[in-house]
């Protein structure tokens, strides 16, 4: 122990944070690591954001080693934004009505457990001046994601919020807890939309992912809408791209929302708040 300590170099700060994100196999194509990265170099902050892969059935020990190895904050991504809840000691305001987390903060052996996906859909929105009040939504999907976007539509005063879904149990049981409107996926291709916004809260975008919700995108008619949201970022044969560009309308992804969300996240973990600027370079988006 001796050699070691003097070994140390006087000079390094070891009081380092340590930060990471949490998923499936789908964790290594999150460009979190690389926005956290950046900006904790802007900040002066030494410390590491790491990938971790986890499966299912090993969710609360994963949840447990963020107290066990002092790691500082951690964000959760599909499949996992409302599994992780029952391991959470306590939960924000927003993610407790939510039903769903994407942030942690931990605070000694305290987890805490935020949502900032719901703003950052609101902040992307807002960059683009897309106005929800007043307009008709169609929110596609039931997980974690979607309970953020329905949220955050109905604290814009969205004139109304329709949830399709392929788990008609699972839809009703969503559209339900925020007061709105439910609609089986399938039904989809049936007539043309009287929603204004359609968003995308399912992992699936594209063509090759699943040739099912492809085949119900390629059916449906654009009706009223005027923009067409995938919060997925990324993802080659988009086939909600494409559906805007049939229908002739604005598309984006969920390339800035991650940025935006990003953001929040970052000013939760470090007490630090950094131009959204720094966000957004960090994605190359000018």
């Amino acid at each position: 122990m001796k050699r070691f300590l003097e070994n140390l170099d006087p000079t390094y700060d070891y009081q380092t944070k340590v930060f990471c994100i949490i998923s499936d196999q789908r964790v290594f194509q999150s460009k979190s690591p690389h926005i956290f990265t950046h900006v904790m170099g802007r900040a002066g902050l030494k410390g590491a954001y790491v990938p971790f892969m986890v499966e299912p059935g090993n969710l609360g020990k994963a949840l447990e080693s963020l107290r066990v190895l002092n790691i500082a904050g951690a964000n959760i991504t599909s499949p996992f934004k409302e599994k992780v809840l029952p391991y959470l000691d306590i939960l924000s305001e927003g993610a407790n009505i939510i039903g769903a987390v994407n942030t942690i903060v931990r605070k000694g052996d305290q987890l805490k457990g935020y949502n900032t996906n719901a703003i950052g859909i609101m902040d992307a929105l807002n960059e683009v001046a897309f106005d929800v009040a007043g307009k008709r939504a169609l929110v596609i999907g039931t997980g974690g994601a979607a309970r953020a976007v329905v949220f955050i539509l109905n604290w814009l005063r969205a004139d109304s919020v329709t949830v399709a879904g392929r788990d008609e149990k699972k839809t009703r049981c969503l559209a339900e807890h925020f007061d709105c409107r439910s609609m089986p996926l399938r039904s989809l291709g049936d007539a043309p939309l009287d929603q204004e916004i359609v968003v995308n809260a399912t992992s699936v975008s594209g063509s090759d992912e699943s040739g099912k919700l492809s085949e119900i995108a390629g059916c449906m008619h654009g009706g009223d809408c005027r923009l067409v949201f995938d919060l997925n970022y990324g993802r080659r044969n988009n086939v909600w791209q494409a559906l805007a560009d049939r229908w002739g309308v604005r598309f984006m992804d969920g390339l800035s929302t991650l940025a935006y969300q990003a953001r929040r996240t970052f000013l939760l973990w470090t007490g630090q708040e950094l131009p959204q600027e720094e966000f957004l370079k960090a994605l190359d988006i000018p």
